[in-house]
């Protein structure tokens, strides 16, 4: 979703912002001033997974790439090292359909922007509030497309068990299962027992998929993304309750995204909750919150997360992020 259009949006709460901006803030602002965490340690079957924010190939990074440039470049080097990689690609890689009526931005590239991102990423997540702008044919073409370039889904798919079905990676004797959920309207681009969509968080159904993801597609690791929240700095209580329960029925971390800006982190029996990592690859914004996201980098092992490092993304001119340092997660 862009900035353009969207400022005042009915669906901010305001009200609930000045009752937890003082809680969050603390929160958040705490574990970005403290030590970063150790580099993460290769160990014996250990596996690296980057996960990066928001990614969004229209406008300024489009005509980066008709010019040949790399909108991934600047972090290059982080998505090399690692053994897994996967990002939200929130915009419709196709050439048909036709965009959605009264939604204010719809967003679409050319299949020809997949060679920048299977570059760099193994898998994409199609669990967000842009990927049908374009219609349920024109998300059955993109399915089409990722899949021919190689690239993994999560959070989509031909019809309702698809979209539900984890995408299952194996490294190193590792066996890891990567989930997407959106909560974010329209509720209409939700996948169904024969159209193409998304799959949409159900508290009790996610709670499923999740079991599933270790007793029918015995992973080791299993890690939901989720598309939620409002447009705030800070975490609401339904994302808060949902990652916990999350948790609570398997997962070994929740990541998500949607706000556009980072938000709070913490722990939960001990397992880390990114409430949102932000923009990665964005164009349009002009507010610095908006043009700084986190890149994550997990190192993973059959306990589930032993240590994680939060790369910054600065995001320059025509939406291409770049380093920034690093932050400490939770």
């Amino acid at each position: 979703m862009s900035a353009r259009g969207w400022a005042g949006w009915a669906h901010r709460a305001k009200a609930w912002r000045a009752l937890t901006a003082a809680w969050a803030l603390g929160a958040c602002l705490g574990a970005q001033a403290a030590a970063p965490d150790a580099p993460v340690a290769p160990g014996a079957g250990t596996v690296s997974l980057v996960v990066v924010g928001d990614i969004m190939l229209e406008d300024g990074p489009s005509q980066a790439m008709r010019r040949g440039q790399d909108p991934f470049a600047g972090f290059a080097k982080l998505f090399k090292e690692a053994d897994i990689r996967v990002g939200n690609l929130e915009c419709v890689v196709a050439t048909i359909g036709s965009p959605e009526d009264d939604k204010p931005n719809v967003f679409r590239v050319p299949p020809s922007t997949l060679k920048y991102v299977k570059r760099h990423l193994d898998a994409v997540g199609l669990a967000n509030n842009h990927s049908g702008d374009y219609g349920p044919q024109a998300f059955a073409q993109m399915l089409g497309l990722l899949k021919k370039e190689g690239l993994g889904v999560y959070g989509g798919g031909l019809n309702l068990t698809e979209a539900h079905t984890p995408w299952i990676i194996e490294r190193k004797g590792l066996r890891v299962a990567i989930l997407g959920y959106d909560e974010f309207q329209p509720r209409s681009f939700e996948a169904d027992t024969d159209r193409p969509g998304v799959a949409w968080s159900e508290d009790a159904q996610v709670v499923r998929d999740i079991q599933a993801a270790r007793s029918r597609w015995k992973a080791d690791v299993v890690i939901p993304i989720m598309h939620w929240g409002w447009e705030d700095p800070v975490s609401n209580a339904r994302q808060r309750q949902l990652a916990r329960t999350m948790i609570e029925a398997g997962a070994d971390a929740v990541i998500g995204g949607h706000p556009h800006q980072v938000q709070d982190t913490e722990r939960y029996q001990g397992k880390p909750i990114f409430y949102s990592l932000g923009n990665f690859v964005f164009d349009g914004f002009s507010d610095p919150v908006n043009n700084r996201g986190w890149a994550l980098r997990l190192a993973l092992d059959k306990t589930g997360v032993r240590n994680v490092e939060v790369h910054v993304a600065q995001i320059g001119a025509g939406g291409l992020p770049r380093p920034a340092g690093t932050v400490a997660g939770p």
